[in-house]
């Protein structure tokens, strides 16, 4: 089990988090000399750049850019003395892909896995009423052991060159928000949630884990501050009456409140907003609340001008404006667990979240989007390091849904993007990752992931572990695309009638489909890359989806331009986006809204 806590920093009665947010020191290391020079005291130089960012976008110089390797980040942090008797922890949202903290010059932890949060126990290490000196050394090199999965090749003139299984470009850095965070030394470390619906009525079941043994107490308010329901004890439940229930788009969000007493005084407090609702997969159903939902929207990225990666608020306010403009519903983590307030204001804004780790790039290959259809096998689970690989892909999913189980917004999760899946060593692997998911969450939200081209009826092995088969399919693109559009429809038609005939019972999603497209094209007649051909690909595409029953929805890709490794085949990133990566709409935006919006809110329920 985790050995911190993964709740959200917040400031309370008992609690106190200080954003380090701002300008950093920052330098790379391309000798991976740091440690041997004392960086751990001290970067040197004077340069400065914002956490939270990714950090090769602000600069000029290519070698940044596609800097691979250790970089090293600085700051001045003060801890008030009247915390002299709290634990405190710096708590970074995330640092891609590796880590290690420095505190004073000490050694104080690491962590590997570029997505998700850590707490650095800075307790002992700290001067109280004084400036302390942080420094972080972060390593962005991809490996086949640590998710997302690639490799690190060494040029003649001896850089390091990152080369990813994945399309989409490694940023990497302090990429989200780091806090200082100061609790009691008997502190609130996590709580499970689950819900029974019966009739107006709801049940919130709980079991909360502290670090001590004084009694626990609960109260649920609603929107207005009225306390509906409260409960004592470290498990238990809370029984709502005429509950408001959370729905798309309908986000009744009410607030809990956990203390730890000791008698009529406080020890700790934590509160967070939770929403009431059951998620279920009933037959081909999606289920809400009971109600069959049909998901509408996107693949995403977190990506952005300059920012790169790194949590931007205002795209993030953006997005979700164009998705409710649009008619979406829901979206997809692709490819890693997303910065934590965009499942908050998910959340707030009623969307649905499959939410995926960051295990992409299971399939060994450099161009991975043109070789998912070859037939292609890589038998990418027969390596000798898969093991080590396994490990820390299962430490990655603890941590997200330790982190993410209690956001009503996510209703399910995506454990692998595009594994290579026709191999019989896939097939415990999954068995593993699929077991713990179901293990580690009370809810049990059902789990998926997003089968690859190759991964077709007849050759994938791994399919029956998805509660939801999960489809990226990309026929009349990457299969032929253009002129031959015709005979690309009749080869989906033919996958979807073979997957039919397996009569398996469950919803399908299409969690991937999509053309790229230059904004300012267009061609009449048309031609691949041109708006009017991203128009005629989603007519072919709509059609198909409408024809099928068991297909309970569609999640283009992408939401927007984003950016990629270079090469021939990505002119400045991939242009699959509706949205252009300034988040403008290109024509396609118009079809895609009128159809969401006229879908009726219950379509093939």
């Amino acid at each position: 089990m985790l050995e911190y806590s993964m709740l959200y920093p917040r400031t309370t009665l008992s609690r106190r988090s200080i954003s380090m947010d701002g300008m950093w020191k920052f330098c790379t290391d391309a000798k991976s000399a740091g440690e041997q020079e004392g960086w751990n005291d001290g970067i040197p130089g004077n340069d400065r750049i914002p956490v939270p960012a990714s950090f090769q976008d602000f600069y000029t110089e290519k070698d940044i850019r596609e800097f691979a390797g250790d970089v090293w980040y600085e700051k001045d942090m003060f801890v008030p003395g009247e915390w002299e008797r709290k634990k405190i922890f710096i708590r970074f949202g995330a640092a891609t892909h590796r880590a290690v903290v420095y505190v004073n010059g000490r050694r104080i932890t690491e962590h590997e896995g570029g997505f998700l949060p850590f707490l650095a126990d800075v307790t002992d290490a700290v001067r109280y009423n004084a400036y302390n000196k942080v420094v972080v050394k972060v390593n962005n090199e991809l490996t086949v052991t640590n998710i997302p999965c690639g490799e690190t090749h060494i040029l003649p003139d001896g850089k390091k060159m990152n080369r990813p299984y994945f399309d989409f470009f490694n940023y990497a850095g302090l990429q989200r928000s780091v806090h200082l965070v100061a609790v009691p030394r008997e502190y609130i470390f996590d709580f499970d949630l689950q819900y029974a619906l019966s009739g107006k009525n709801a049940s919130v079941h709980y079991a909360v884990k502290t670090t001590g043994e004084h009694a626990v107490e609960l109260s649920l308010l609603d929107q207005t501050g009225k306390e509906v329901a409260t409960a004592k004890g470290k498990n238990g439940t809370l029984e709502v009456e005429n509950a408001r229930l959370w729905r798309v788009h309908d986000a009744y969000l009410y607030r809990l409140v956990v203390r730890i007493l000791d008698g009529d005084a406080i020890i700790d407090e934590y509160e967070q907003n939770i929403g009431i609702r059951t998620v279920e997969v009933k037959g081909t159903s999606i289920l809400l609340n009971g109600e069959s939902v049909y998901l509408k929207g996107f693949g995403k990225h977190e990506d952005s001008d300059i920012a790169g990666r790194g949590f931007n608020i205002c795209m993030m306010k953006r997005d979700f404006e164009l998705m409710k403009w649009i008619g979406a519903n829901s979206f997809r983590t692709a490819h890693y667990p997303y910065s934590e307030e965009i499942y908050e204001m998910a959340d707030q804004e009623g969307f649905l979240v499959i939410d995926e780790v960051a295990a992409v790039g299971m399939f060994e290959s450099l161009m991975n989007f043109m070789e998912a259809s070859t037939g292609k096998k890589t038998a990418f689970f027969e390596k000798e390091t898969t093991p080590i690989l396994l490990k820390a892909h299962k430490r990655a999913i603890e941590e997200l849904i330790t982190r993410d189980k209690n956001h009503p917004c996510v209703i399910a999760w995506s454990l692998l993007n595009e594994p290579e899946t026709t191999n019989e060593a896939a097939v415990p692997y999954f068995k593993e990752v699929f077991e713990l998911a179901h293990a580690l969450d009370v809810q049990k939200r059902p789990r998926t992931f997003a089968l690859i081209m190759n991964s077709v009826p007849g050759a994938c092995k791994c399919y029956s572990f998805s509660d939801i088969i999960a489809l990226n399919r990309y026929y009349g693109w990457y299969v032929k695309g253009g002129y031959e559009i015709s005979e690309a429809e009749v080869l989906f038609r033919k996958e979807m009638d073979e997957w039919k005939a397996l009569n398996l019972n469950k919803p399908f999603l299409f969690t991937e489909y999509g053309a790229d497209t230059l904004g300012m094209e267009h061609k009449l007649p048309s031609v691949m890359w041109s708006q009017e051909y991203q128009e005629e690909y989603l007519n072919m595409t709509n059609a198909v989806f409408d024809s099928y029953d068991f297909i309970r929805g569609e999640q283009i890709w992408n939401f927007a331009d984003f950016q990629t490794t270079e090469g021939i085949l990505r002119v400045n990133g991939n242009k699959k986006g509706i949205f252009t990566r300034q988040r403008q709409p290109k024509d396609a935006a118009y079809l895609l809204r009128k159809r969401w919006k006229e879908l009726p809110p219950y379509y093939k329920a």
